[in-house]
């Protein structure tokens, strides 16, 4: 059933994902606590939101949204730049230590990839290609009608 498939791959995603990102957690001045781990990866993943954008997506408060960004601004991870248009809206990025701590290259994704279209057609491949974005498409638009909610 294609909804147990997606499933498992789902799950060997977040797997991979927390045993990378527990892998780069350190008990050190200056590291990253899981939280702040989990926000920086938000910001890095959301692009460069607001800080209510933020706030809405993590389901926290705006001051406690800003608090984290605070914190990992502190520590270098993100930055936060106030908008020239309306000087009450901010946004928030990554910062450069973010590139050194995190890994944005996923390794074990390309070289699945590689061996699973190796053992097919080019149209094969391409109407995978298609379902697939089909499929990110279909789970951006459930995600933004869960957060008209």
């Amino acid at each position: 059933m294609l909804y147990e498939k997606i499933k498992r791959l789902y799950e060997r995603f977040r797997l991979e994902h927390y045993r990378a990102l527990f892998g780069r957690i350190r008990e050190k001045a200056g590291s990253l606590s899981a939280t702040e781990a989990y926000t920086a990866d938000v910001i890095y993943l959301l692009g460069s939101p607001t800080v209510s954008a933020l706030a809405d997506t993590l389901g926290v408060s705006q001051p406690n949204a800003t608090y984290k960004i605070n914190s990992l601004a502190a520590k270098g991870y993100a930055t936060r730049t106030t908008s020239d248009a309306d000087r009450r809206e901010s946004r928030v990025s990554v910062g450069r230590r973010f590139y050194s701590y995190y890994n944005t290259d996923y390794p074990f994704i390309e070289r699945a990839a590689g061996r699973v279209a190796a053992g097919h057609t080019a149209a094969e491949n391409t109407l995978f290609e298609t379902m697939l974005g089909e499929l990110a498409d279909a789970l951006e638009q459930d995600a933004a009608q869960n957060r008209k909610s």
